[in-house]
């Protein structure tokens, strides 16, 4: 065996013991996350299935990936509330990356209210003249504040419904687990190239999609798809709640209804990780259909190939629900 040869394989062995233990919130994170650790190691799912980050409780499997982890990848205290308290209580060693303060991603605005004025949608309804500019923070190591004093509150977490956030997140995905395991830094810099080039031609294909059906009104179960309605120009003119963990009232949803007949709204989205009855309610007696958004990937496999079946499964259902009967 040659010197390069042998020297290739102790490096390879080096990098096999020295493979980082990752932890990440929620699934289309991960499957980024994934995409960038391919061939090298599995990263930790924590809120997976049907469950919702607003509302998710922390198991006794969680709590000890997190002891053992050497990154944890997490968007920011508006989405994974739950996670403030472990990740001010991570190990010395251990880092926190709060993709909504370190990623440079855009960050949009909460809209006030459910029930929104319709947008032209030929305007340009994306980039920063809804949004703005959220610029790279250090990633925190322990003993920092992980939410650095920003009011997350006021911002959409739904960051990765945004292929160019999307792109944003793989990059910096690869640079900070080249700095923690450099061992591995070419095959994370190999994977993030293909798959920011797997973002783009998705991209493509899911605006060739919607061009169609751009204009169509229609109403969300809760305000998670700001990011996907900006980058494609959508017109989304409401929400049935207001909060994703409240329960709206009648008067909330008499609004809705009248939003409905008002704006000619064709479909009412539910989603799978809250209760359907509230689509029926405000649905019945009207034109509108009702169909399925699901931002979170609930019924698919975790791993690196969730994230593009999710966007494709969110732009199959709207296409589907919003175009013109007959």
């Amino acid at each position: 065996m040659g010197l390069a040869a042998a020297l290739s394989l102790v490096g390879g062995i080096g990098g096999a013991l020295a493979k980082p233990s990752v932890v990440v919130s929620v699934a289309p994170v991960h499957a980024l996350v994934a995409a960038v650790m391919a061939g090298v190691a599995e990263p930790k799912l924590l809120v997976s299935g049907g469950a919702s980050p607003h509302t998710y409780q922390l198991r006794p499997s969680d709590a000890r990936a997190l002891d053992d982890a050497d990154v944890v990848f997490w968007v920011g205290e508006g989405l994974e509330a739950f996670l403030v308290k472990p990740i001010e209580a991570l190990g010395q060693g251990a880092r926190s990356v709060e993709l909504s303060e370190d990623a440079d991603l855009v960050l949009l605005p909460n809209r006030e209210g459910g029930v929104w004025e319709s947008e032209d949608a030929g305007e340009a309804k994306h980039g920063h003249k809804h949004g703005h500019d959220h610029r790279a923070h250090k990633d925190h190591d322990h003993g920092k504040a992980a939410h650095g004093g920003h009011d997350h509150g006021a911002e959409d977490m739904h960051v990765w419904l945004d292929p160019a956030n999307a792109r944003r997140i793989v990059r910096h995905v690869a640079g900070v687990l080249s700095e923690v395991d450099p061992a591995n830094g070419v095959a994370y810099a190999a994977n993030a190239d293909r798959a920011v080039a797997g973002i783009d031609a998705l991209d493509a294909e899911l605006r060739s999609t919607l061009a169609p059906v751009r204009t169509a009104p229609y109403i969300v179960f809760h305000d998670a798809y700001q990011y996907l309605e900006r980058h494609y120009g959508l017109n989304a003119v409401g929400s049935v709640t207001i909060s994703a963990d409240q329960v709206p009232g009648a008067r909330r949803l008499r609004e809705i209804r009248r939003k409905i007949a008002d704006t000619g709204a064709r479909c009412v989205f539910s989603e799978p990780q809250f209760s359907p009855s509230l689509v029926a309610t405000v649905t019945e007696g009207t034109a509108a259909r009702v169909a399925q958004l699901d931002p979170l990937g609930a019924a698919l496999e975790p791993g690196a190939g969730l994230y593009e079946a999710m966007m494709r499964g969110l732009v199959g259902s709207l296409r589907t629900c919003l175009e013109p009967a007959g």
